[in-house]
């Protein structure tokens, strides 16, 4: 084995032991005892919402503490690896498997950085079309298809509650539902506005366009966030759902507006079948709004008694361009991938993942 392959292993040891610290293993396993003693309860599904919440947790703790030793087992094996591979003389095989692992601990130790208050929630994601035109219509449409492709190709569902549809092309907003454990923690680092430079499909003469949309992602409330909206402070409106060009989706008046009164913020949901759905559906967005809201007020404050951070990361926080050159660059991280396509296909982890690292570099700062 190589010096340098050999010091390269010894780093990886080094990482795990820190992660596995930061994650507190005993604790996990503990944890992971009182959730499998409750989801074998007979009686745990006589309040469904919690008998889902308890079997989630309970799948997702096993997950991380499965991940930590399948890791353990790999670095361990990469040795042996190594010495079968110089009597064939061919590393091939080793060099894949070593990468993979450096690549797995090194998103492990990415995630042991989601320690914010609200970072173990799913996430709201909001996409609305900003500057461009029909353009920024169909740019906003091209974003949520990278999201919900990212999301799918993670093994997380994505529930769609709202999708605005534009005249021409693509859309105006959408609203959706991440599900999933530490997903606002790292799509958080999504906010902002996205600029897009293209040659336009939609100009007869073929000109360069630059065309804007805006990333908002919100935590998913819960019951304990004690979120109150009195029934006084919101208008409830109620139409019929529609989809691209006005088609009627139903025949009833199912979908639902939810206006707060003392915000002016506005919320619609028109996934489901029923009103009751859709109006449940709106309010949990609502709550997230505000939830937000409130945080962002209360930074705000902290900030202006001199113990807040930088709480904006400018008006364009990453380019993707397709014409004249090819790359997409996080204007706040500097990291960058000259492949537009396959990040817009989905592969985003490692922006997410360089988002996530300048993010606690920026909190260790301030």
């Amino acid at each position: 084995m190589q010096p340098e392959t050999h010091a390269r292993i010894k780093d990886l040891r080094s990482t795990l032991s820190t992660i596995e610290k930061v994650m507190d293993l005993d604790a996990l396993r503990e944890r992971a005892r009182e959730l499998e003693a409750q989801a074998g309860d007979p009686s745990l599904w006589d309040d469904p919402a919690h008998a889902q919440k308890v079997t989630t947790e309970l799948s997702n703790v096993q997950a991380r503490l499965k991940k930590v030793s399948s890791l353990r087992s790999r670095i361990d094996d990469l040795p042996v690896m190594y010495e079968l591979a110089e009597e064939e003389g061919d590393a091939t095989m080793a060099d894949e498997e070593l990468a993979d692992v450096a690549a797995q601990i090194d998103s492990l130790e990415v995630q042991t950085m989601l320690s914010g208050e609200y970072d173990q929630r799913e996430a709201v994601v909001n996409i609305r079309s900003g500057a461009g035109g029909v353009d920024a219509a169909d740019w906003a449409e091209m974003l949520m298809r990278m999201y919900t492709r990212w999301a799918e190709k993670a093994g997380h569902k994505v529930d769609v509650y709202d999708i605005s549809y534009a005249e021409e092309a693509g859309i105006k907003s959408a609203t959706f539902v991440v599900h999933g454990e530490y997903l606002y923690g790292q799509l958080s680092v999504e906010q902002g506005a996205h600029r897009l430079v293209r040659i336009s499909p939609f100009d007869n003469q073929g000109r360069r366009q630059t065309s804007f949309a805006e990333v908002e992602v919100l935590p998913v409330v819960e019951q304990t966030d004690h979120i109150d909206i009195p029934d006084s402070d919101i208008r409830v409106d109620v139409y019929r759902s529609s989809g691209p060009g006005g088609q009627s989706v139903n025949t009833t008046d199912s979908a639902v507006r939810i206006t707060h009164l003392p915000t002016g913020i506005v919320v619609t949901c028109q996934n489901e079948k029923s009103q009751i759905q859709n109006k449940a559906s709106a309010l949990n967005v609502l709550q997230s709004k505000l939830l937000e809201k409130k945080r962002q007020e209360e930074k705000a404050e902290m900030e202006a008694l001199g113990a807040g951070g930088n709480a904006s990361w400018g008006n364009q926080m990453r380019s993707y361009v397709l014409h004249p050159y090819q790359m997409v660059k996080d204007l706040r991280t500097e990291y960058e991938v000259g492949d537009p396509q396959k990040v817009l296909d989905g592969d985003i982890d490692g922006f997410l993942e360089a988002g996530i690292r300048w993010r606690m570099a920026q909190q260790q700062e301030a």
